[in-house]
C-alpha cells in the first residue's frame, strides 16, 4: 500500500479533460487516487506521474465503466493499492451534440452505455465499497436545465444521473456518506 493513512479516491474518465484535473487536484491535496481510463494508457500514466510529482500517490487502472465486470475490478484494485475507497468521482462521459431527430441508435446506445450505465455501475459498486463517511460525486451538466436543442440525449441522461444521485442519498442514509451531483457548464 502506498499511502494508506490518506483518503482514497476513484476518478472515472481521469486520463484527460476534467477528470485529469480532478485527479491531479485530489492527489495534490493528499488523497490516494485511482486514475480510471478506458482509452489511452499513456495519458493515464501521465496523470499518475503528475500526481506523484505533486507529492500524491496514484495508480492507473483501465476499465470501461459501461462494462459491469470491468467496474467490479476498480474497487478491489483500489483496496489492494490503498486499503479502501473514500471518494468516487463519476466523471467518465461522452457527448456528441445532435438533435433528437438526427440521433441514430448508435449514438443513443453509446451515450446511454457510458453516461448512464457507467454511472449506475460505479454507483452500485461504491454503495457497497465506500467506507462510511465517504463522498460520491456525479458530474451532471447545466444543459439539463438549459434544454438546448442539440443536447436532448445528453441532457436526458444527465437528468437520470441526477435522479439516481438523489435516490442513492436516501439509500445510504445513516452511513454519513455525502452524495452529490455537480452540474458543470
Amino acid at each position: 500500500m502506498e499511502n494508506s493513512t490518506s483518503k482514497t479516491a476513484v476518478v472515472t474518465g481521469a486520463s484527460r479533460g476534467i477528470g485529469a484535473v480532478v485527479a491531479r487536484r485530489l492527489a495534490s491535496d493528499g488523497l490516494n487516487v485511482l486514475v480510471n481510463y478506458a482509452g489511452s494508457e499513456t495519458a493515464a500514466q501521465r496523470i499518475v506521474e503528475d500526481s506523484k510529482a505533486a507529492g500524491g500517490s496514484a495508480i492507473a487502472v483501465k476499465a470501461d465503466v459501461s462494462d459491469v465486470q470491468a467496474v467490479m475490478q476498480l474497487f478491489p484494485a483500489t483496496r489492494a493499492a490503498f486499503g479502501g475507497v473514500d471518494v468516487l468521482v463519476n466523471n467518465a462521459g461522452i457527448m456528441k451534440p445532435s438533435t433528437l431527430a438526427d440521433s441514430d441508435d448508435t449514438l443513443f446506445h453509446s451515450r446511454v452505455a457510458v453516461n448512464l450505465k457507467g454511472s449506475f455501475n460505479t454507483l452500485r459498486a461504491a454503495a457497497h465499497e465506500l467506507r462510511d463517511g465517504g463522498t460520491l460525486v456525479n458530474f451532471s451538466s447545466s444543459v439539463v436545465g438549459l434544454k438546448l436543442e442539440t443536447y436532448g440525449v445528453y441532457a436526458g441522461i444527465k437528468a437520470a444521473v441526477e435522479t439516481m444521485t438523489s435516490v442513492l442519498t436516501k439509500n445510504l442514509r445513516g452511513r454519513t456518506t455525502n452524495v452529490n451531483a455537480n452540474a458543470l457548464a
